[in-house]
């Protein structure tokens, strides 16, 4: 198992998963997706491993996707975004969300577009008061993914959903805290050992009853999970096809404000 882009820390009973591209905000590539469902499958099946932390290395949870490492073409000669959300992206939101073991997000800066998602997949979220959420999705011509368009509305409503989406405004962490976003926030330097203790906690705790907890909340709030995501999937793959999608990216890698078209 390459740790280029992610690695693994084992203490006691508490796994702690680390996005591992800090020259880049860890921002997501295939071989990031691929090695981080990799290690969530290897905390599943691992009986010493009770619980989960998964955070970001440097000043940054995660950018989001990276835009400059690009996407491979359809058969149309357009970005397969639907492929890289179908087999890369979707299945690591999933595999958090069936984890039959407590994911201890620790948000320790910039959570933004599929960062975002995937800090709020998780079950328990921890951010640094510097740290900020935000589904930046539309800044590019894009809309929300990573099962963000399920998760969001289950935790703000549809008032501050729509608000999320359509704006892809910064939510600071005290102000994610009030929203029902997070469920904690600690001073910068104390993130990482408050979010540890907490898995500390659940890994010493009920396993099972956790698993069973986590599987009822999954049916109440969330069982229209892999339909959403199909249907983020398909739309992201429409909008890969349209002229404001290639200036959005044009401008974000030329560091300039986007002009968008509406087509």
């Amino acid at each position: 198992m390459s740790d280029a882009t992610v690695s693994w820390a084992q203490e006691g009973a508490v796994a702690t998963i680390t996005l591992n591209r800090p020259d880049r905000l860890n921002a997501w590539t295939d071989e990031l997706a691929d090695e981080l469902r990799s290690l969530l499958r290897r905390a599943g099946s691992n009986a010493d491993v009770r619980a989960v932390l998964l955070t970001g290395a440097g000043r940054a949870f995660s950018a989001g996707a990276d835009l400059k490492a690009g996407f491979e073409a359809a058969d149309d000669g357009m970005p397969d975004i639907r492929r890289e959300l179908d087999e890369r992206y979707h299945p690591v939101i999933t595999a958090i969300r069936r984890l039959d073991k407590p994911v201890v997000a620790a948000v320790n800066g910039p959570a933004v577009g599929i960062g975002a998602s995937l800090a709020l997949a998780c079950d328990l979220v921890a951010m640094a008061e510097s740290a900020f959420i935000s589904l930046a999705f539309v800044e590019i011509g894009l809309a929300p993914d990573g099962g963000s368009t399920l998760l969001v509305p289950a935790a703000v409503g549809k008032a501050r959903a729509f608000q999320m989406a359509l704006l892809a405004e910064r939510v600071p962490a005290h102000t994610a805290l009030e929203w029902g976003l997070v469920n904690f926030v600690h001073p910068d330097d104390r993130l990482l050992a408050e979010a540890r203790a907490l898995a500390e906690r659940l890994a010493s705790g009920p396993t099972r009853a956790y698993a069973a907890a986590k599987r009822a909340l999954n049916e109440a709030l969330f069982a229209q999970l892999d339909r959403q995501l199909r249907l983020e999937a398909d739309l992201q793959h429409e909008l890969a096809r349209s002229d404001d999608f290639q200036e959005g990216v044009r401008a974000f890698i030329e560091k300039r404000p986007p002009v968008f078209k509406g087509r």
